[in-house]
């Protein structure tokens, strides 16, 4: 179902008893909601939860901004090099409203909080600024954006600004399957043909590159988060892999340390995905925090 929030349309998988206690799932860069498994949804619905997921604004079925046009993510790239401001077309704060649009349009009140990746900037932003919101916060493969933390690997560089081959959708699941494979655990690899096929679900359901150009160039702008975690006051477990090659687990260990009581959670063999053989790790993780 697509709800009214922030001024836009986002659309919601809503899953759980309506009295159950709320946790909202945040994607990441140019991921859809059906990027959270459907198996880690029922584990999570198992634990007690009312599970919610999103897609982003310009992923998925949800609003897009194309007639913002499209940035150059290496003007964006070259100005953050030499500390010049990013414009972008918006911002994580705005993602974040979304967030919390989302949250009034259920008529939910206080609801725990799971961001991966991009998702968990966003997350520290909601957390930050509206804390009577957020019950508990699980940050996942995500970092404070501080100057100085050890960035991806060069290949995984070059992969993530590669183009697909061609525009039919074999091509474009060809390109995500490399960025996925490269990116992915090395401890907890996903079968080649089971990568594939859901990659091929995820195209066939929408493709927005142009959207997740836009998400990347607010992520860049959004610059260094110290000082808003410094705000964050809620229960929070932070989970990062540590073979992660595009976000490195020094940025997960430097997230820690910079909120107030955080607990680090760091998994052996986990790149920057989500593997199946660790949901149940996940879901234990979310549940934990939220007991806290």
């Amino acid at each position: 179902m697509r709800v009214a929030a922030n001024g836009i349309e986002i659309e919601v998988d809503d899953q759980g008893p309506p009295g159950a206690e709320p946790l909202l799932l945040v994607m990441g860069l140019g991921m859809q909601l059906t990027a959270w498994p459907e198996t880690l949804v029922q584990q999570l619905l198992r634990r007690g939860f009312r599970v919610i997921r999103i897609d982003n604004r310009d992923a998925g079925l949800s609003t897009g901004f194309d007639h913002l046009g499209v940035p150059s993510i290496a003007w964006s790239a070259l100005r953050y090099l030499v500390h010049l401001p990013v414009r972008a077309p918006y911002g994580i704060a705005d993602m974040a409203a979304d967030t919390l649009g989302v949250l009034d349009a259920l008529g939910i009140a206080q609801a725990h909080v799971c961001g991966a990746s991009m998702g968990g900037m966003i997350a520290q932003h909601l957390a930050a600024r509206h804390p009577g919101r957020v019950k508990s916060l699980t940050l996942m493969m995500t970092t404070s954006g501080a100057r100085g933390l050890p960035q991806p690997r060069l290949d995984v560089r070059r992969a993530l600004m590669a183009r697909p081959a061609g525009n039919d959708s074999d091509a474009v699941v060809a390109h995500l399957q490399r960025v996925m494979t490269l990116i992915g655990s090395p401890g907890h690899p996903t079968p080649p043909d089971l990568l594939r096929q859901r990659l091929q679900a995820s195209v066939a359901r929408a493709w927005r590159p142009a959207g997740t150009a836009r998400q990347l160039t607010a992520v860049v702008a959004d610059g260094d988060r110290t000082p808003l975690l410094r705000q964050i006051r809620v229960p929070t477990c932070v989970l990062h892999g540590d073979a992660d090659p595009l976000i490195p687990v020094a940025a997960g260990r430097d997230l820690a340390a910079k909120i107030a009581g955080a607990r680090l959670d760091t998994v052996p063999g986990m790149g920057h995905d989500l593997p199946d053989a660790l949901l149940p790790r996940f879901a234990d993780a979310i549940a934990g925090i939220a007991r806290a």
